[in-house]
């Protein structure tokens, strides 16, 4: 993979990593639940575009 594209796989893991911190941080501490899961499902949606870029080809 060359460098820009694996620049943008990089800062997609650290903001899938940033959003799931920061809605379990909404959702313990302050209770705001719609919100903390809205940023845990699209940090997810982050993680699942990953795996998919990397994934080999046949």
């Amino acid at each position: 993979m060359n460098g820009p594209a694996a620049f943008t796989l990089s800062i997609l893991m650290l903001a899938g990593f940033l959003l799931g911190g920061g809605g379990l941080w909404l959702i313990l501490k302050r209770n705001d639940y719609k919100r903390g899961w809205l940023m845990i499902v699209a940090g997810t949606v982050m993680f699942a575009n990953v795996a998919i870029w990397t994934l080999p080809t046949a």
